[in-house]
């Protein structure tokens, strides 16, 4: 099985985030404020590990049985 390649660095800001995710910066502080996807904070910036990123995609993925 074919490694994953490696993203250019692992913390994205709030609006990176929301890029990765295609989502709006505002749901994207919801979901933080939710508990939905865990932040890394520095001071007053607010970091997401893309890691966190993956599972939060892989943990929502559903199947619709057809």
């Amino acid at each position: 099985m074919r490694e994953k390649p490696r993203p250019l660095k692992r913390l994205y800001s709030i609006k990176e985030s929301a890029i990765y995710l295609g989502r709006t910066p505002w749901a994207i502080r919801e979901m933080v404020w939710a508990g939905k996807i865990p932040c890394v904070r520095d001071g007053r910036r607010v970091l997401l590990d893309v890691n966190d990123m993956d599972k939060w995609i892989e943990k929502s993925k559903t199947t619709y049985p057809f």
